[in-house]
This record gives C-alpha cells, sequence and structure tokens, in this order.
C-alpha cells in the first residue's frame, strides 16, 4: 500500500520485492541522485529538443513518465507557464530528489510527482487524470525491461489529438566504433541498453493507435527521437 504526502502525491511504503525492478533502481540511485542532474548533463542529450517540441497549449496536461530527479519536468513548467506537470518513477529514492527539485524551483503548484511503473500505472489513482495532452519520455526506455510495454502504456493514455514524445540512445552508428564499444561498455555497468529497434516499435505503436511518427536520429546517431501524434 502507498501513502499520500502533503502534495497529494502516493508514495510506496519503501518494501520491495527481491530483485524486483523498483529495489534495483532505487539501489542504483539511492547515492547517485545527489550529482545525477550535474553528471547526466553531458550525455543525456536530446533532452531539451524533445521539451521544445513538445509545444504545450495553454492548461495542457503533461505528464512524464520515469521522471527521476525531475529536472526536466522543471524545465518544461518554466517554458510552458500555463501547463500542468504530472510526473512518476519507479524509483522512491529519486522522487526524493525530484520533490526537493520541485520545492526549490518553487513549482510544487503546477508539478505533481507519484511513484508508479511505467509498464502499468492508473492515471487516474495518481493524479485524478484520465488522459495528457503530452507525455514524454525522457532517457528511461534503455532502463525499463519491457520497454515496449512502457511504449504502449503511455500511449494509451495520450487524449486523442495529443501525442508521445521519445528520446533516448541511439546506436551511434556514424560515430567511431571506439566511442560506441566504450560508450555501451559504461552504459552497461548502470543496467542500461539502448533499443536498437526503437524505431520500429514506435512506428508499429503509432500504426496500431492510427496515429502518426515523426523519428530522427541526432548527434550522428548519439541519440533517437520519435513523437507519435493522436488524431483526434
Amino acid at each position: 500500500m502507498g501513502m499520500t504526502d502533503r502534495d497529494g502525491a502516493t508514495h510506496s511504503s519503501g518494501a520491495h520485492s527481491p530483485g524486483s525492478h523498483d529495489g534495483l533502481m532505487d539501489a542504483i540511485y539511492r547515492n547517485q541522485r545527489h550529482i545525477y542532474d550535474a553528471t547526466r548533463k553531458y550525455y543525456l542529450l536530446g533532452r531539451d529538443r524533445l521539451i521544445a517540441g513538445l509545444d504545450a497549449p495553454d492548461e495542457a496536461k503533461v505528464l512524464e513518465a520515469a521522471c527521476g530527479t525531475g529536472r526536466n519536468l522543471v524545465v518544461a513548467a518554466r517554458r510552458y507557464p500555463k501547463a500542468r506537470f504530472y510526473g512518476f518513477d519507479i524509483s522512491e529514492e529519486m522522487l526524493k530528489q525530484a520533490r526537493r527539485n520541485i520545492d526549490r524551483a518553487g513549482l510544487s503548484d503546477r508539478i505533481t510527482v507519484a511513484q508508479g511503473d511505467a509498464t502499468d500505472f492508473d492515471a487516474e489513482a495518481l493524479f485524478g487524470v484520465a488522459g495528457f495532452d503530452r507525455i514524454f519520455i525522457s532517457y528511461s526506455l534503455s532502463m525499463i525491461p519491457p520497454w515496449r510495454a512502457a511504449i504502449a502504456e503511455a500511449l494509451a493514455h495520450v487524449s486523442p489529438g495529443g501525442s508521445l514524445h521519445v528520446v533516448d540512445f541511439g546506436q551511434q552508428e556514424r560515430l567511431p566504433g571506439w566511442f560506441r564499444a566504450g560508450l555501451h561498455a559504461w552504459l552497461a555497468k548502470f543496467h542500461v541498453e539502448p533499443r536498437a529497434d526503437l524505431e520500429a516499435v514506435l512506428r508499429e505503436a503509432a500504426d496500431e493507435a492510427g496515429g502518426t511518427l515523426s523519428f530522427d536520429a541526432l548527434y550522428r546517431d548519439y541519440a533517437r527521437y520519435g513523437v507519435i501524434r493522436r488524431r483526434v
């Protein structure tokens, strides 16, 4: 069972089943969360392009799945001051940092965070919201083992006329081989696995939802950025 704090966000009791994904993420980020934003800005490329591409209209409801430290939510809320933002993460340790960052930014009245699983979440229970005008997933699919389920679950919560935005690691196919090998070896230490078939999976999801996909390789395929737009 979870608990609800003063901002209405739902949090877990802290108990994890043996070998659970939330337990693994908490173990990885229990200490890293304090330096996460300072270090990741150098290699999580494309996040700000994704935020600019949200083009969130006034009064829009915007959700970040796997929001981590809340960095993206704060940046997006400042860019779109008339939108309302929501985020969830499977790691309570990361949410501790997210709440601090949101409070320090003075945005607690516009950003609500809760604990949830990207592959199976109840937006009504977490936030009292059934659908969202924009949902985004930034550098998280590469850390979620059933990542295809996370895409399907997010898209199911996009309102008609809304969009799902994804940025994550590419395959670095246009970068030197030594760089690619070194990066993949380093990412593996943090249970990160770039998804080679990200475009194909997003395209299939777009087709099944009757939507359209735009997809780009960024920075010589260091990163990949896709947007699924649902029809009205």
